[in-house]
């Protein structure tokens, strides 16, 4: 016990350290001298094509040029990252800080809220780390308002990790998708998730999550999902009524809902209701789809999280049902991109490993979509989704200068996004 309490004092010690120095680093580049950024090709993400050479000039927290050559102001730091990519910080819109990899199943059981938020800001650094300098944490899987903490130490400069959009608990059902429904009843497990029945206890809860900081509504929509004879069946949670009072509620204080929804006739009352984004939608009816193209609903299919359960899972045929499923969800990707719904890129990280997310991207290449436009999915549609339209996602003067570098060009190989060898966020360096 003595052991194990002294390598939670260090972790605890060492993550402070981090902290001190990235803010002291953002300090010091902040009040020093403009920085041009060079390389051998630079991303103009809307376009689809690459600039070369490619420059950007840094100005404090923002990007004051871009192009293939910029003026260099006397005093300017020149940092020539020679044969790569320059392009913007990547966009996760679908992960959870508070999750990481358990073979037993149990983290939310066995690790306290306090633990969990050290491991999540470990989360956060490694996400920035990859890339990924703006995400969207989908739930902290019952650590309640823990992200509100970790959000305001980001923005503060006490520790590293990306832009986040933090809605704290999801919002379910009783014995509904995240509850405790398999273990002893009288030992009074709590739910991954915060309760509301009704429209009355979701408003509830919205306004709680509103005063604990949350910057959108996360609600669970469908629950367990099965294929039968190839077809695909999930039971909803909640009635259009109930998801429309959901929208109504968040949107008087600004703020959107966005649905774990997979399947049908859930996706289409979240899409009648008018949430931000359909998360997972591994089935669509056309019908849900022309609702989503008319209220401009982006899917985030997050086949990462699925592939990686099909590799990991405990049994053969545990295996071949997460690949069923996840084959499933490929055919309906196909379908969705014909039908000409938008997609956002969300890799549903937590469950696997922090800071492998990228796989996300190169995983919806695999499965039909053009490089290009995957990452306009990830950096123009993500960008939108989180709020942060005209301000990230692409490199263009006026923009928060969160870029990245990889090797080679991304749009001829899209898995170059697992080697990012340069970070930069608000004009601050965190990887070279």
């Amino acid at each position: 016990m003595r052991r194990s309490c002294t390598a939670f004092f260090v972790l605890a010690v060492s993550i402070l350290l981090a902290g001190l120095s990235a803010s002291a680093q953002q300090a010091a580049q902040t009040a020093g001298a403009p920085i041009v950024l060079h390389a051998a090709r630079l991303l103009d993400v809307a376009a689809g094509r690459v600039v070369m050479p490619g420059e950007l000039l840094i100005e404090g927290e923002h990007i004051t040029a871009a192009g293939a050559s910029v003026a260099h102001p006397a005093g300017a730091r020149v940092i020539d990252l020679g044969d790569s990519t320059l392009m913007p910080g990547l966009i996760d819109a679908h992960v959870h800080l508070f999750l990481h990899p358990s073979a037993e199943d149990l983290q939310t059981v066995e690790e306290s809220v306090p633990q969990r938020t050290i491991l999540a800001t470990l989360a956060a650094r490694d996400d920035l780390m990859a890339g990924f300098t703006a995400e969207r944490d989908m739930g902290t899987e019952g650590a309640g308002s823990a992200d509100t903490a970790v959000r305001n130490a980001i923005n503060q400069g006490l520790i590293p990790g990306p832009r986040l959009r933090i809605s704290g608990n999801a919002i379910d059902i009783l014995g509904g998708h995240e509850d405790a429904n398999h273990y002893n009843p009288a030992q009074h497990v709590l739910s991954n998730a915060d309760r509301a029945n009704n429209i009355d206890e979701i408003v509830s809860v919205i306004r709680e999550q509103v005063k604990d900081g949350s910057d959108f509504v996360k609600m669970y929509e469908t629950g367990h999902d099965s294929i039968t004879n190839g077809i695909f069946s999930t039971p909803y949670q909640y009635t259009e009524a109930e998801l429309k009072a959901a929208v109504d509620e968040a949107a008087r204080t600004g703020r959107v809902v966005a649905v774990h929804a997979t399947g049908e006739p859930g996706v289409r009352y979240a899409a009648e209701a008018g949430v931000a984004s359909m998360d997972h939608a591994f089935d669509l009816s056309p019908e849900t789809m022309r609702i989503m193209r008319e209220k401009h609903i982006p899917a985030v299919p997050t086949f990462a999280i699925m592939e990686y359960f099909a590799d990991h899972a405990a049994t053969p045929e545990a295996a071949k049902r997460e690949r069923a499923m996840l084959d499933y969800h490929a055919e309906s990707f196909k379908k969705q991109m014909a039908a000409g719904i938008s997609f956002a890129v969300g890799s549903d990280v937590g469950p696997f490993p922090h800071g492998t997310q990228a796989r996300e991207l190169v995983l919806m290449h695999q499965y039909g979509m053009s490089t290009a436009d995957v990452l306009r999915a990830d950096l123009i549609n993500g960008a939108k989704l989180l709020g942060w339209e005209g301000t990230i996602g692409e490199l263009k003067a006026g923009y928060f200068a969160d870029v990245i570098a990889v090797p080679g060009n991304p749009l001829d190989d899209i898995g170059v996004t697992q080697h990012v060898t340069f970070v930069m966020k608000g004009g601050v360096i965190y990887k070279r």
